[in-house]
């Protein structure tokens, strides 16, 4: 098995920016019982090497986004090409490789219809060696999202408590139909920014949004309560020892859908998983070790949830970009292979 490529202390640092990315470094340096200077020499060298990268992205439902899956067929001279050409979209994240090279899968998030069907029944139709489209419409995550991944587990409970009482508390959406949240022009200014760098400080917000720092800050207090915005941590789980990535679609009886969702969620190999419209009804991604901790998830994990009645394995071959930027920049292209 091949190691990691974090030491212990940048992996606890990685997993702490999990919990709260946009906590202070004095509070990180505090939990990782290490000095101030320490944290921020780390967390710099880790972002300017893009290894790791903190973002603030919008939660889709909570602002009106139309979220889909996209399978796209292509001839393989042509799939690297249109794999990049996605990845250079704003309204697509998670663009990957599988399947012999030959197919591309990614989540796209429309502001409204028409622009999710310009791009499924129009742009991509027309790109030149697509040879086939699907698209289904995502309809509940059972984790992905503020929900962090369960799968970097290097801290103690007490210290992920730690990070947990410094954070805004959500406050809980009471039942019935949701409105969307309109973004207005500040908010707006403010996420662009967050989705480059969600460590940026309250002076860049306000300049950015044209607030004062005070205002600024108060009103990324009230987009995190409000379950609007929220921190992801980018990382290439090959640098934490994780070699092996691959795209599961399930297939689950609408009656069973609720539960196999719920313990999928409790699944430390599952950074995402969430239902979809289609035959296949679950989308998730498996994050292993290797080949072996892959079968070994999928005989002995996947094969004892009840209500699973089928299951297709599609290897990733190569990420283009993942929640919000492109991968192109980072440096591990520079790392020998990962091996099978």
């Amino acid at each position: 098995m091949n190691p990691p490529l974090l030491d212990a202390l940048d992996q606890s640092l990685v997993q702490a920016l999990m919990v709260d990315g946009r906590a202070p470094f004095s509070r990180l340096a505090e939990v990782l019982g290490v000095t101030d200077q320490t944290v921020v020499r780390r967390y710099r060298r880790l972002r300017a090497e893009g290894l790791v990268r903190v973002i603030g992205l919008p939660l889709g439902q909570r602002v009106g986004l139309f979220e889909s899956w996209v399978r796209v067929q292509c001839a393989p001279d042509a799939a690297l090409p249109v794999a990049e050409a996605l990845a250079r979209r704003p309204d697509t994240a998670w663009v990957t490789l599988g399947s012999g090279g030959t197919e591309i899968h990614c989540i796209t998030a429309a502001r409204t219809r028409e622009e999710r069907d310009t791009l499924l029944l129009d742009k991509l139709p027309r790109t030149r060696r697509v040879t086939g489209i699907s698209a289904h419409t995502i309809l509940r995550k059972f984790s992905g999202g503020p929900a962090r991944w369960l799968g970097l587990d290097v801290l103690a409970p007490v210290q992920v408590a730690l990070l947990q009482e410094g954070m805004p508390r959500v406050t809980p959406e009471p039942p019935g139909p949701r409105t969307p949240h309109v973004l207005d022009e500040a908010e707006r200014a403010m996420l662009a920014l967050l989705r480059r760098d969600g460590r940026a400080g309250y002076p860049e917000l306000a300049a950015a949004s044209g607030l004062s720092e005070t205002t600024a800050r108060r009103r990324l207090r009230w987009l995190r309560e409000s379950g609007i915005l929220y921190f992801d941590v980018e990382v290439v789980p090959r640098i934490l020892g994780f070699h092996t990535v691959a795209t599961l679609l399930l297939t689950v009886p609408p009656a069973r859908l609720a539960a196999v969702g719920a313990a999928l969620g409790s699944h430390p190999e599952l950074p995402f998983a969430a239902a979809m419209t289609g035959a296949s009804n679950v989308l998730a991604v498996a994050v292993c070790r290797d080949t072996d901790a892959l079968y070994t998830y999928l005989t002995e994990r996947i094969g004892a949830v009840e209500g699973i009645q089928q299951v297709e394995t599609i290897p990733v071959l190569r990420n283009l970009k993942r929640a919000g930027l492109l991968v192109e920049h980072d440096r591990l292209s520079d790392l020998p292979p990962a091996g099978p």
